[in-house]
């Protein structure tokens, strides 16, 4: 596959996690519609098609921004000009820094544990680390259907206390949190030094519709237009 003009390596490998996690999901659908035809089930297909899903979104999310492919409200933007417009932008990209670092901090949180791992401390910002106990392990939390793999096995030995995992094991789908979650800041962060460097003047506001639309319209005239040509 030839890489589209002014798509980085990075785009490309970008793009192919999505469409890999997309084609999965299509893919455990049909094959389960088949085996369902066939009088049987896959059990643990429902919940792995939810955590494709997931994954599929978060990271989406972060990639949209990077490609400026959310829908924004820049009606005040587009009223303000020089300084103002700018001092809009950074402000509205502060707020999305801060808000996504917030989340970023959630997630960790929320996903530390479960791989064994401490949590950060402070209710908003992280002040330090949670002091680790056995009781803070929850490495041996697993999905309710989705089996694991053979080739996950050593996760037992590792993560599990030797422990076999009938399942598996919880902190591997809930990774997508704040692995996404540290994309999204990165990018809000990428968005800011480009604002500040005068490279975009809004966070992000797709106009993608709009494109769209003139595009239709340029068709129907170029065949209105030839039409006519043929009447004469």
């Amino acid at each position: 596959m030839h890489p589209k003009p002014g798509q980085s390596r990075i785009d490309r490998i970008e793009e192919g996690v999505i469409a890999l996690i997309l084609g999965l999901m299509v893919v455990l659908a049909f094959v389960n519609v088949i085996v369902r035809k066939s009088g049987g089930n896959i059990l643990w297909a429902k919940e792995m098609s939810v955590f494709l899903f997931a994954w599929l979104v978060l990271i989406g999310a972060s990639y949209a921004v990077k490609k400026g492919a959310h829908l924004g409200v820049d009606v005040f933007v587009n009223m303000a000009e020089g300084r103002t417009r700018k001092k809009l932008g950074v402000a509205a990209v502060a707020i999305c820094i801060v808000y996504s670092f917030l989340l970023f901090k959630g997630s960790w949180d929320y996903w530390a544990n479960f791989a064994n791992l401490p949590q950060t401390t402070g209710r908003w910002f992280p002040t330090g680390l949670q002091d680790m106990k056995p009781t803070n392990f929850r490495s041996w939390y697993i999905v309710n259907d989705v089996p694991n793999p053979w080739f996950l096995g050593w996760l037992e030995g590792a993560m599990n206390f030797g422990d076999p995992y009938d399942k598996l094991p919880r902190f591997i789908p809930y990774a997508v949190l704040p692995v996404s979650m540290a994309l999204l800041l990165f990018r809000f962060v990428q968005a800011g030094i480009a604002m500040l460097k005068g490279d975009i003047d809004r966070v992000v506001a797709s106009h993608e519709v709009e494109d769209e639309i003139e595009e239709v319209r340029e068709r129907l005239g170029a065949a209105m237009d030839g039409e006519a040509g043929e009447a004469k």
